[in-house]
């Protein structure tokens, strides 16, 4: 398939693309990429993708940035590409931008996940 060159965002902000990665992988991306201050965050996938996309967004907004994350507007699309047997083809695409609420406070960034590292029952202590 043919890649076409994605606009630069608006304000600030960054472009997540899903691709073949596990979703945890892009939920970080995310998560880090508002850490670090840039917003909204759009993360965009296309045909099958759309589900992992979908699965992201929902992940950093009700697991890791739980109540400080609002949702714009979700723009979805058909665009035509052509593919590997050099025929036009008609793809999905799907954006969903993430933004920091106003006045929310982000948890510290962990490299557990949301809740830390497991509790040992055999630690001393």
């Amino acid at each position: 398939m043919a890649e076409r060159e994605a606009p630069p965002p608006v304000g600030g902000g960054a472009t997540v693309y899903i691709g073949p990665k596990p979703t945890m992988t892009y939920v970080f991306q995310v998560v880090a990429q508002i850490h670090s201050g840039a917003t909204p965050v759009v993360v965009k996938a296309r045909g099958n993708a759309i589900a992992k996309a979908v699965d992201v967004a929902e992940v950093v907004r009700k697991r890791f940035l739980e109540g400080a994350i609002d949702l714009g507007e979700i723009s979805i699309d058909t665009e035509r590409l052509v593919n590997r047997e050099g025929r036009d083809a008609n793809v999905s695409s799907i954006a969903i931008p993430l933004s920091l609420r106003p006045g929310a406070t982000l948890p510290p960034p962990t490299a557990r996940g949301p809740s830390g590292p497991p509790e040992r029952s055999d630690a001393p202590g």
